[in-house]
């Protein structure tokens, strides 16, 4: 599909493309931001989501170096680790959600 030319546009064919318009309005009111930006922005919202989330990396990556140099208890006691920093994160996220809908 050609990009359409809005300045061109007649006051009757505008009126097809009311999304457009919406767009631009859209565009006008919600500020622009970045990934980074954004992942700034949501770790000072609730900080614990991502350090949950680092928690149960570690543990996984940990557990699953131990396995395979055979140390088959540091395994296991890793992999029980990132169950419970997993729930951690979850238990963050739900509190996180609630306290955001708690100020709206």
């Amino acid at each position: 599909m050609a990009p359409v030319d809005v300045a061109k546009l007649s006051e009757e064919d505008m009126s097809k493309y009311d999304w457009i318009s919406l767009r631009q309005d859209m565009d006008a009111l919600l500020p622009i931001e970045t990934l980074s930006q954004k992942f700034i922005r949501k770790f000072s919202e609730n900080p614990y989501v991502p350090i949950g989330a680092a928690a149960t990396t570690a543990a996984l990556g940990y557990g699953l170096w131990s396995f395979k140099n055979g140390k088959k208890q540091m395994s296991q006691y890793m992999m029980r680790t990132r169950v419970a920093a997993q729930g951690f994160t979850v238990l963050a996220l739900v509190l996180g959600i609630a306290m955001g809908a708690k100020k709206k």
